[in-house]
């Protein structure tokens, strides 16, 4: 491990949990990002749900995303169990690696060390995922104990319940973007695999991508609509 390596690894962490930070708590307030406005969708979609009485298309909307949440959960798994395999065979790993151009000299033990890393990363997204399945689930709870007619008698008990079910859904999406988050970035650490100059290079490729997504893409424009007045 080089110097620069270690710049190129705390470069890493901190475009991570730094940008996770900078988007949940807004810091670039005069321009809303795409989370926040599908935050204010979620809450809506509660609220109308809780004038239905028949709710299988909310139902069957909390299922969805529930499965795919699971569907990312079981393919975190089988890339962890791929690392895992691999740090079995960190020679051949390292063989592979010093063909590619470009590639700085390594041993066995940087390689395995790397692995390590990235075994982390991984199975920090699992956990992401794992805890906003349940989240989901919870979610899904919130739906059901909405009263299925509202009347006087029960209309605060309905908004409680909805109010509850749009936090506990908006919970369980920060926790599967994060999941996503820790993914995406799983692809730039490849790049510390060839050097540290090129995981300084793929991590900030990647957090470009992070921050055009949530605030300057298409989809942004289309979730904004009236929600907020920008400047």
């Amino acid at each position: 491990m080089t110097t620069l390596d270690i710049i190129a690894a705390t470069y890493f962490i901190f475009c991570w949990f730094g940008f996770s930070i900078f988007l949940r708590y807004g810091l670039f307030s005069k321009r809303p990002s795409l989370s926040d406005a599908m935050d204010k969708h979620r809450k809506n979609w509660f609220v109308t749900a809780s004038h239905r009485e028949l709710r299988m298309i909310d139902t069957s909307i909390v299922a969805g995303l529930q499965s795919g949440v699971g569907f990312f959960a079981s393919a975190t798994i089988l890339a962890i169990g791929g690392c895992v395999a691999a740090l079995g065979a960190a020679d051949q790993v390292t063989s592979v690696f010093s063909e590619i151009p470009l590639t700085q000299d390594a041993d066995i033990l940087v390689i395995e060390f790397k692995l390590l890393g990235l075994i982390f990363v991984l199975g920090y997204s699992f956990f992401k995922f794992g805890w906003s399945y349940r989240l989901f689930n919870y979610c899904g709870i919130l739906l059901g104990a909405i009263p299925a007619k509202r009347d006087d008698n029960n209309g605060e008990i309905a908004d409680n319940y909805a109010r509850k079910g749009g936090e506990m859904n908006i919970l369980a999406a920060r926790h599967f973007t994060a999941g996503m988050r820790g993914i995406f970035l799983s692809v730039g650490y490849l790049g510390w695999f060839i050097g540290p100059k090129f995981l300084i290079i793929t991590t900030t490729l990647i957090l470009f991508v992070f921050v055009r997504r949530q605030y300057f893409s298409a989809a942004r424009n289309v979730a904004m609509g009236d929600l907020f007045k920008e400047k």
